[in-house]
């Protein structure tokens, strides 16, 4: 079988285009004739900063991402950011009110310093997640692990709206945050359950006061689909696997007055945990990433992906929205097309255009029809649908590689399997 007789909708890792597999195959055995593969080239040499640096440009152009922001990469994937999050939010978090202890008081001593702050984090310190799906309710947890009850709010829980499971997001006017929470996060599109937030959420609009929120969004699943208002947020982050490139690296949006720390001996004494230096963003920003081996095959990789985004999209990310919502369009309108045959799991007003989560309800025995779904789908050289472990049914993922042709077929296949 050729790879052209296959269209991919597997949920991660994506496909990614032909073209830029082909150019990273010849990077990888002879990268611009020095004689040794990208891969091989120390991540200090120059021509590893200079892929670094580009690529990292790149993302700012098509994302338009505003000067005071920081470009991070780094290792660990989507899960290893919920840990980072925490970390350094708890630390930066702890770092402004010691700041504000240190001007208010003057000469203080260390004792009654920790004193103050243990005050304040027993009083105000808490994380707050708005849990929308399978991601954002695991990044909750971890922050439950690390941090203790006591400090981490769910402010909603969309599976208390609809019957115990995912597939809405609760009314902005019902969400239980906290008077002055150090962060709020969210999850932009949840992979599992198919919930996209159809826009950012008014409640969390920066006000430019010092009591704003830090607002963390895991982009993961969206990142380069969409335009995103980079300045709604604290921190962004994205693992590589979905719509830029392959696992291995993640990238993190920063607002550059975030890259400050408290000290790790502060924090010890507040029974507070301590930041790993590789999860550490100011480390890894005063490093331009390059705190250790950063995999530069996979920064390579994201760069060419960029660059053919660039070269397709004249008017940049707002041309592979478009895009990504024309395709969209079309396997809803499939769907809905059939509702004797299919049922889409999220509320319309929030469903994802990457994930399209739906049941085969035909006959009645929904197992059956969708094992014959499927079948009929792999036949047809439509593969990767089968929806997430934990959930079941067929989840059709639409990222950025997979063509306008692709979404094609499988909409005429929806059609076909329907009338049949």
């Amino acid at each position: 079988m050729k790879r052209e007789d296959i269209t991919y909708m597997g949920a991660g890792p994506a496909p990614l285009p032909t073209d830029v597999l082909a150019k990273a195959a010849e990077a990888l055995q002879n990268y611009e004739q020095t004689g040794l593969g990208i891969a091989e080239h120390s991540h200090r040499s120059e021509i590893a900063n200079n892929v670094l640096n580009t690529m990292k440009a790149d993302l700012v152009n098509f994302l338009d991402i505003p000067s005071n922001y920081e470009i991070l990469l780094m290792q660990s994937g989507g899960s290893g950011q919920f840990d980072a999050t925490v970390y350094n939010i708890v630390s930066v978090w702890v770092e402004k009110q010691r700041q504000k202890i240190v001007n208010e008081r003057g000469d203080i001593s260390e004792e009654d310093l920790v004193q103050e702050l243990r005050k304040k984090v027993e009083s105000e310190l808490r994380l707050d997640y708005l849990v929308t799906g399978s991601w954002s309710s695991k990044a909750s947890q971890e922050a439950v692990r690390l941090l203790g009850p006591e400090y981490v709010n769910v402010a909603s829980d969309a599976r208390k709206v609809n019957d115990g499971k995912f597939g809405k997001i609760a009314e902005e006017s019902t969400w239980q945050l906290s008077p002055r929470p150090a962060m709020v996060y969210m999850c932009e599109n949840e992979t599992v359950d198919g919930v996209e937030y159809p826009k950012f959420p008014k409640r969390l609009e920066p006000t430019g006061s010092e009591e704003d929120p830090f607002v963390v969004g895991d982009f993961s699943s969206t990142i380069l689909s969409r335009r995103i208002p980079v300045q709604n947020y604290s921190i962004i982050f994205f693992g590589a696997q979905k719509n830029l490139g392959c696992a291995g690296v993640t990238g993190v949006i920063i607002r550059k007055d975030l890259l400050i720390a408290c000290p790790p001996a502060i924090l010890r004494k507040l029974g507070l945990p301590v930041t790993p230096t590789v999860l550490d963003y100011t480390i890894t920003a005063k490093n331009n990433s390059l705190y250790n081996t950063l995999p530069i095959f996979d920064v390579f990789l994201a760069g060419q992906v960029l660059k053919k985004l660039l070269a397709t999209f004249p008017d940049k990310v707002d041309g592979q929205q478009a895009e990504a919502q024309k395709k969209a369009d079309m396997l809803y309108g499939a769907l809905d097309a059939s509702p004797d045959v299919y049922k889409v799991v999220p509320e319309k007003s929030v469903r994802s255009r990457m994930n399209i989560c739906f049941r085969v309800t035909k006959g009645g025995n929904v197992d059956d029809a969708e094992k014959a779904f499927l079948k009929g789908a792999t036949e047809r050289g439509i593969t990767g649908l089968k929806g997430h472990r934990s959930v079941g049914g067929i989840r059709a993922s639409n990222y950025n590689a997979v063509p306008v042709s692709g979404v094609e077929k499988l909409a005429a296949y929806l059609q076909e399997y329907a009338q049949a």
